[in-house]
């Protein structure tokens, strides 16, 4: 009879002590991110974990990417709860979308969300906002800007939806997309944002312990008490693409692929240029082509860069290069057009990588310069005022002896055998020589 009893209560355990998987996001919501939770909502679902969750610390990212998660939020089998941690980290912009999809939002304390407003679908200077005379304490966009109310609009609708799903706040989720209102983690819970606040992972596993979801016309019960954690970091795909995805990094691989391919075309057979500069710019676009980029910005760039390599061929004292320089800055600081927090090229980068290209360039011109200055050391009018020595009495033609060759010459005056003499011209394989002067 005993043993029937532990018989049957190892094989309860796995049941009520079924695993919560921890995932981790922290820094801009970008393709890499998206993904990485993506296959962790799926790897969780395929292993019949209970309880997904998402520690999370995020300024922001990309509406596409916060879509494709909220979409795996909603349609996972797996209940998903979003923590905001750890003490001073924060759920804005896309991390609030985020946390309201999410069957369970909690923050620790010290923490905060909001700023909602989609302002990577509005880049540049914004109207500012007017008071809805239908709804009061609402702001609306300036009428004249068509765009922004649209993307405003659509955010604030999105974001009711799913506070209406999930019986949470939805005025106070339209206000953080209309006004980009914050609040801290003790407000948000006053005010029905979050479900609750833990200080850590195993306070809000204590919390949830016994908490009823419902999922698919079914009521699921956590028992998260005992419950084995598995923390799933990103791998190195995830963190490859995290890195790739950087704006700063994309802006430095773009960079060098243009550089790379520019010097393979100006000489042709070094390979190595070539191959590494295909490689980076491919990676720089395929960051690029995820983020919010002004074309005129990219084009000043290319522009700056062919002007400053230009300066290395072309006498133009300067001009070239200092042009190549402001065009590079300016294209520069407009290549990424976003007020989208984690997704700007900071001046820091701007000006180091500025002033690395002049100096490149300008080094490149004045070897250029030098090298022009320097005598002819190699091919045929290398031979034009070498010495040479005659190796036999002559009267118009014989042989002498130029850099260590045997060559025919041709002199006007007779000379003699060990005569030296100094090379005029060149036709073909007969030079014309000439007694050297003072000797």
């Amino acid at each position: 009879m005993l043993l029937g009893l532990v018989f049957l209560a190892l094989l309860a355990l796995p049941a009520s002590a079924a695993s919560v998987r921890v995932l981790t996001v922290q820094g801009a919501i970008s393709p890499a991110s998206a993904s990485y939770l993506l296959r962790g909502l799926d790897k969780a679902a395929r292993d019949k974990a209970q309880l997904v969750v998402i520690e999370m610390d995020t300024p922001g990212g990309l509406d596409t990417s916060m879509r494709d998660i909220i979409k795996a939020i909603l349609a996972s089998p797996v209940p998903v709860a979003t923590y905001v941690s750890p003490k001073g980290a924060r759920a804005a912009s896309a991390g609030t979308y985020i946390l309201y999809a999410s069957h369970i939002a909690a923050m620790a304390p010290a923490t905060n969300l909001g700023a909602a407003t989609p302002v990577e679908l509005a880049p540049g200077a914004a109207a500012p906002e007017q008071p809805d005379s239908a709804t009061p304490g609402k702001a609306t966009p300036a009428p004249g800007d068509t765009h922004t109310r649209k993307a405003v609009h659509d955010a604030a609708a999105y974001i009711r939806s799913l506070a209406e799903l999930r019986g949470r706040n939805a005025d106070w989720a339209e206000r953080a997309v209309r006004e980009a209102v914050s609040l801290p983690a003790t407000e948000a819970l006053k005010l029905n944002v979050i479900d609750l606040i833990a200080t850590d992972l195993g306070d809000l596993l204590k919390q949830l312990n016994g908490r009823t979801i419902q999922m698919g016309g079914q009521t699921i019960t956590l028992s998260t008490t005992h419950a084995s954690i598995e923390r799933i970091p990103p791998d190195w795909r995830s963190r490859l693409l995290a890195v790739i995805g950087d704006p700063s990094i994309a802006y430095i691989l773009m960079l060098l692929g243009i550089y790379g391919l520019i010097y393979e075309f100006a000489n042709p057979g070094m390979v190595l240029p070539g191959v590494v500069g295909g490689i980076c710019l491919l990676l720089g676009l395929f960051a690029l082509q995820v983020m919010p980029i002004n074309y005129a910005g990219l084009a000043l760039i290319l522009l700056g860069i062919v002007l400053m390599i230009a300066e290395a061929f072309l006498p133009s004292f300067g001009a070239l290069g200092l042009g190549g320089i402001a065009a590079f800055a300016i294209g520069s600081v407009m290549l990424i057009d976003t007020e989208l927090p984690g997704y700007g090229l900071p001046w820091a980068l701007i000006v180091p990588v500025a002033i690395a290209s002049a100096l490149f360039s300008f080094f490149v011109a004045n070897l250029a310069l030098r090298a022009r200055r320097r005598p002819v050391v190699t091919g045929a009018e290398e031979l034009i005022g070498a010495s040479g020595i005659i190796l036999e009495d002559m009267e118009e033609e014989g042989w002498a002896r130029v850099h260590s060759e045997r060559w025919r010459v041709r002199s006007a005056v007779p000379l003699k055998r060990g005569s030296p003499v100094r090379v005029r011209a060149r036709h073909d394989l007969l030079l014309e020589v000439e007694p050297r002067q003072g000797e």
